[in-house]
């Protein structure tokens, strides 16, 4: 079920009224009411996945129990390990089985010993695997390095697991967050719920108004890049980068503020990544939930950066090679996390990375060296973006060939024969609202203060909202497909 379609619209108010107004007196019955509405919500896609998920679901809550109930180090271990194996072997089959297949034919045929196969099979990848995977495992690693005290309550813990809002494409919480919520009463937060409306309604502006707006237009250049030239090509890979980021950022939004209605408090996923000084801040404000697993989990387990300085710089490229491979079965992510390695390390040596903690909220507008290092910043982020958006690695060098070589200022036109200028709008509406939120300007002290303000600024964004989605009806969110 898609957060931009006509079902969820039903879907939502209907248990939002059955979670307050009927389960309200008993935390059992809320508990059961989130978990059966979260497995209806995901098996609209495809009933027949929920199996792999109460599955994940059996095994981590078991796993968890005998962690925390075995006394020696080695057999806890054992079952840390089993956890590990059995998620990350769920993962692995249905996300990379074929990748690995034909990686290893086009080696060995690389290497003159050319292979017929039929080994690859037509596996679905399960919408949400690559998130819901990760979630459990943070659970049982929680409680292995003693973080966290396993749940006795199942239904608790599979709600925790299935938790609709964030189900299929995050924020990746964490066990010791998200849990206690679950398994504690809530109480209903008029402001909170508030909160959570105004949430809602700027991810649907970004997703439907921004991304869906965009998506055409990227498509069409990026199918045909071997007709544009570098500057239209420059033009693909800036759009897709406000595409995904409307695509994204809108569905954490979402998200998050649908949580909130159900007294939730999920994890910001998204920190106004655009308005970054260098790719070190850029990475503490993109997909945070992600990178914070992999700092947690695997960066820092083998040493982070408090070991010798070749060991530190392996531990660099493999954080961000293994984040290009979370996202996709295909060596164009494995480039593109190399890429943002190799853009970080200068910064890493330097001790520099983390120079841009905090935001500047001194003055407004930007000084004349920070404006150049967010353009510099964005400029190669967008680079990036092509590795992350094209077919194949050859196909992204093309391209990035073409930008620096042939550049060329040129009127692109669009494939539906629309004006460029409205979608230079509403970007620039989603850029202008981000920057006054990022730099806590005082405009918000009037927005709140003003009900005409407020209430002519929601009467805009949904009547956008509704113009841009008959135009584009139901439009699956982009990382579902991870």
């Amino acid at each position: 079920m898609l957060f931009n379609s006509f079902d969820f619209l039903f879907f939502l108010p209907t248990v939002f009224i059955l979670y307050w107004f009927v389960c309200n007196r008993n935390l059992k019955y809320q508990n059961l009411l989130l978990l059966i509405s979260s497995y209806i919500f995901y098996g609209y896609w495809d009933w027949r996945f929920l199996g792999l998920i109460l599955l994940s679901t059996i095994v981590d809550y078991f796993v968890g129990l005998k962690i925390f109930n075995n006394a020696k180090k080695n057999t806890a271990k054992k079952w840390l390990i089993l956890s590990i194996f059995f998620n990350l072997g769920l993962l692995g089959f249905f996300k990379y089985f074929n990748f690995f297949i034909d990686s290893w034919v086009d080696l060995m045929t690389g290497m003159g010993f050319p292979i017929t196969y039929t080994w690859t099979l037509n596996i679905i990848l399960p919408v949400g695997i690559s998130f819901y995977t990760f979630q459990t495992m943070s659970y049982s690693l929680d409680i292995y390095n003693k973080k966290l005290k396993p749940t006795k309550d199942f239904f608790g813990f599979a709600a925790f697991v299935s938790f609709f809002p964030q189900l299929v494409a995050g924020p990746i919480e964490r066990a010791s967050n998200l849990l206690p919520q679950i398994l504690h009463k809530r109480t209903f937060n008029y402001d909170q719920a508030i909160i959570g409306m105004r949430l809602i309604l700027w991810g649907l502006f970004k997703k439907i108004v921004v991304a869906d707006s965009l998506a055409p237009i990227v498509n069409d250049i990026f199918a045909h890049y071997d007709q544009y030239n570098g500057g239209i090509l420059l033009l693909g890979a800036i759009c897709f980068g406000f595409q995904i980021y409307g695509d994204f950022s809108g569905y954490s939004d979402i998200a998050i503020g649908v949580a909130k209605l159900f007294g939730i408090h999920l994890m910001t996923n998204f920190n106004f990544p655009y308005f970054s000084r260098n790719i070190g801040e850029f990475w503490r404000r993109w997909h945070i939930s992600l990178s914070t697993w992999f700092r947690d989990y695997l960066y820092i387990p083998l040493g982070g950066s408090k070991v010798s300085i070749p060991i530190a710089l392996r531990n660099v490229f493999i954080i961000f090679l293994v984040s290009g491979f979370w996202h996709g079965a295909n060596w164009t992510f494995i480039a593109w996390g190399f890429y943002h390695a190799a853009l970080f390390i200068p910064s890493f040596l330097n001790k520099k990375n983390r120079k841009y903690i905090t935001t500047n909220t001194d003055h407004f507008f930007p000084d004349y060296k920070e404006l150049i290092n967010i353009i510099t910043t964005f400029l190669l982020v967008t680079i990036g973006w092509v590795f992350f958006r094209a077919d194949n690695i050859s196909i992204a060098i093309d391209i990035i060939k073409k930008i620096i070589l042939n550049f060329d200022f040129s009127i692109y036109h669009h494939p539906e024969n629309r004006r460029m200028i409205d979608y230079i709008f509403a970007v620039s509406i989603m850029l202008t609202v981000e920057y006054i939120l990022h730099k806590k300007h005082k405009i918000i002290t009037y927005f709140n203060k003003y009900q005409y303000l407020r209430y002519s600024l929601y009467a805009s964004l949904v009547f956008a909202i509704f113009i841009a989605s008959s135009e584009h009806k139901d439009v699956s969110f982009i990382y579902f497909q991870f």
